[in-house]
């Protein structure tokens, strides 16, 4: 699939377009190039693309799962009609469990208390919890510390042969992988496999074992094992941009989000005269302006001031000034731009226009903040490529 302008419709104030068939493109293109079953993941309202929408096209693309932090989230992908493999992974110890596994819902456990929660939870409804065990390799965040391992997989055993959960799955987190300098990674499959050896001495035979993220499914190979869990570089956006070595350039990825607006004003200034808040530019020439209509209400940050740029009529414009809450001004020079033109934020660079990498650059971040963020006051408008259909989205 080659990357191409989402279908033009009439402009709004701002949007942002997702192309379903982007995504669905990228699930096929990276099950084909990893040769592992997928996990795509989400979460976040699909990283800014939209849950239900995301989750739909990842499965039209070949997605064996999908992957949610919340129960919320998971609930909501049953209920538009999502009936595949689906992990939850952050259950709230306030939340009920029956919802869940009544929707047949994989579950992760990080402690004996969530175990025995789940397992509470299909006595109740009279079927079996389907648990996941999730250790801590070394990102000290989610999932069961390695000094309680050990008592979390008897647990674990304990419960499946009475028959009150069954073990699905064992996983844990990258921290670092799209770092290939950094000795982490290796260190946290050595520990993986060692809490892999541990579940199996217990008698646990888990359906599948899932360590790599984006990052990692790319440039781990040995961390694929049964499943990888994709996240990012399933709408497009590169895990680990410049690392040697890494395959993303010959995938044929295509960005899935383009944002676009109208421009609002078009007006000249002259030489002396300050821009925005605190006049953090000062013009050093007359020359024209422009007003793109959105800010830091809709998620763009702050930090882009005078760094990130727009593209308009097949050009690049500087952003000049503080982003405000809902304005960013760009320098139009002598270019003969027009008020009402239209203005790409970001999209997938196939023309020169900036992409969401582009603007993390320019805000000091990742590109996973900047799709998932972006929102505020605009619409999202789906497209699908091929076959040329659109329909709206009030989130």
């Amino acid at each position: 699939m080659s990357p191409s302008p989402a279908p033009r419709a009439p402009l709004r104030r701002a949007e942002i377009v997702i192309d379903l068939a982007a995504i669905r493109h990228n699930v096929s293109r990276l099950r084909e190039h990893l040769r592992t079953p997928i996990m795509t993941v989400v979460k976040a309202d699909g990283y800014g693309h939209g849950l239900v929408e995301a989750g739909r096209a990842a499965r039209e693309g070949g997605a064996d799962w999908l992957g949610v932090a919340s129960a919320d989230e998971a609930l909501a992908l049953r209920a538009a009609g999502d009936e595949g493999r689906l992990l939850a992974w952050l259950i709230m110890p306030s939340e009920p469990a029956e919802e869940l596994v009544a929707a047949d819902i994989d579950v992760t456990a990080y402690t004996i208390a969530d175990l025995e929660k789940f397992a509470a939870a299909g006595d109740t409804l009279g079927r079996t919890p389907r648990v996941q065990l999730k250790v801590d390799t070394g990102l000290s965040r989610g999932g069961a510390a390695f000094a309680d391992w050990s008592k979390l997989v008897g647990m674990a055993r304990i419960l499946e042969a009475e028959g009150a959960i069954r073990v699905t799955g064992i996983w844990s987190h990258f921290s670092a992988s799209e770092n290939t300098a950094d000795p982490a990674s290796a260190l946290q499959e050595k520990v993986f496999a060692e809490a892999l050896a541990v579940a199996e001495e217990a008698g646990l035979r888990p359906e599948v074992r899932h360590l790599a993220n984006s990052a990692g499914a790319l440039l781990r190979p040995g961390a694929r094992l049964d499943l990888v869990r994709v996240g990012i570089a399933t709408y497009g956006v590169d895990p680990a941009p410049g690392v040697e070595g890494s395959p993303w350039a010959d995938l044929g990825l295509v960005p899935a989000m383009t944002v676009r607006a109208e421009l609002a004003l078009v007006k000249p200034i002259e030489a002396g005269a300050g821009v925005s808040y605190n006049h953090t530019w000062v013009a050093d020439e007359p020359t024209r302006v422009g007003l793109i209509p959105v800010g830091y209400a809709e998620g763009i940050q702050r930090r882009a001031g005078n760094r990130a740029e727009v593209w308009i009529d097949g050009a690049r414009y500087p952003v000049r000034g503080t982003i405000c809450m809902d304005q960013i001004v760009v320098d139009l020079g002598d270019a003969s731009v027009e008020r009402g033109a239209e203005v790409l934020l970001w999209g997938t660079g196939a023309d020169g226009e900036p992409t969401a990498q582009d603007w993390a650059e320019a805000s000091e971040t990742i590109a996973y903040e900047v799709v998932t963020r972006i929102g505020g006051r605009m619409k999202r408008r789906y497209v699908d490529t091929d076959v040329d259909t659109e329909q709206g989205d009030d989130t």
